[in-house]
């Protein structure tokens, strides 16, 4: 069984690691599709599709994962709900189950036909995007939520610097 997993990944962080982990318990490989490719240099999407696509490897990595069991693919937004699943279908492997915490991902790929699971929250409250993003703004410990080598990884490239020029210019 093969299992689409969509997020931003804005950053890639250890609730995300948590979560390929889970699926990969159950399933015989994953889709992580990146959703929002075409977006970056923004306080919500800072980091390019390609970038997200390297700190997910890291992460699988960092996490002791089969990386041969894992598809990493960037999708672009197409702005209309009703479609967008199969718009996702054209470019991905196919797949059999969908796995999200996102009520109207959730919503979209039922309507679709498909069988969706929830994952655990693996601490939620704090492993979100958001919350790490604004970490960095604050100048708080955002590194600690990630992996040794993707918080590496993201200060090597300027994630912190991209983040603050953002909120200034927005």
């Amino acid at each position: 069984m093969r299992a689409l997993f969509p997020g931003r990944f804005q950053p890639p962080h250890k609730g995300h690691g948590e979560t390929i982990k889970w699926i990969l318990e159950r399933c015989d490989s994953i889709i992580i599709v990146i959703g929002s490719a075409q977006e970056s240099h923004t306080f919500q999407n800072p980091l390019t599709a390609g970038e997200r696509v390297e700190a997910l490897k890291l992460l699988i990595e960092d996490f002791s994962l089969d990386y041969t069991r894992v598809f990493i693919i960037p999708v672009p937004d197409i702005f209309m709900n009703k479609v967008w699943t199969r718009f996702v279908e054209a470019f991905v492997p196919r797949f059999d189950v969908v796995v999200t915490r996102n009520p109207l991902v959730r919503e979209l790929f039922e309507e679709a036909g498909y069988k969706v699971l929830q994952q655990p929250s693996f601490n939620r409250a704090l492993l979100m995007g958001t919350n790490i993003r604004r970490m960095v703004i604050e100048g708080g410990e955002w590194w600690r939520y990630l992996t040794p080598r993707v918080a590496s990884f993201l200060k090597n490239i300027g994630f912190e610097e991209r983040l603050k020029t953002a909120i200034a210019r927005d």
